[in-house]
């Protein structure tokens, strides 16, 4: 039996998503109540970039984990700090594992959170599985050769 996404505080997909999918079917069928319209903005379908339309990054970082998770909810700040210190050369990415676990079977995780980092031809350099601190991802990076843009 092929294991389940496990947030690093314990929690299985199973456990988690079953509710989250008992609830996204009664709204797809209409029966919530809710009254409320759904949308693709928590979608994890399609990533967010947060480099400049034409510049390509040096390095992407690609954040994999979920919404409800809360390690993963940790590295949000982050994951913004590092778009915004070193702006075009980085390209930050988050996938929504517990929504779409198509990208959970392309980098063959097995754990959230999981931080993959890829050089600019998309070779992946360096992996890391839990909440990574901001000052770790920042050396890693300046020893890629980036340079910070902007201070905190």
């Amino acid at each position: 039996m092929k294991p389940a996404l496990t947030c690093r505080g314990g929690w299985s997909i199973a456990v988690v998503a079953a509710p989250v999918l008992l609830v996204g079917l009664l709204v797809a069928l209409g029966l919530s109540g809710c009254g409320g319209t759904t949308g693709a903005a928590g979608s994890s379908a399609a990533p967010v970039l947060t480099h400049s339309p034409g510049v390509a990054p040096k390095v992407t970082f690609i954040e994999l984990g979920a919404d409800k998770c809360i390690p993963c909810r940790e590295m949000r700040p982050v994951m913004d700090a590092i778009a915004r210190e070193f702006g075009d050369q980085v390209d930050v990415v988050f996938y929504d594992v517990w929504k779409d676990d198509a990208p959970a079977k392309q980098y063959g995780i097995q754990f959230i959170p999981t931080q993959v980092f890829l050089d600019d031809k998309g070779v992946e350099f360096h992996r890391h599985t839990g909440f990574y601190a901001q000052e770790k991802i920042e050396a890693l990076l300046l020893e890629r050769g980036l340079e910070k843009v902007a201070t905190p």
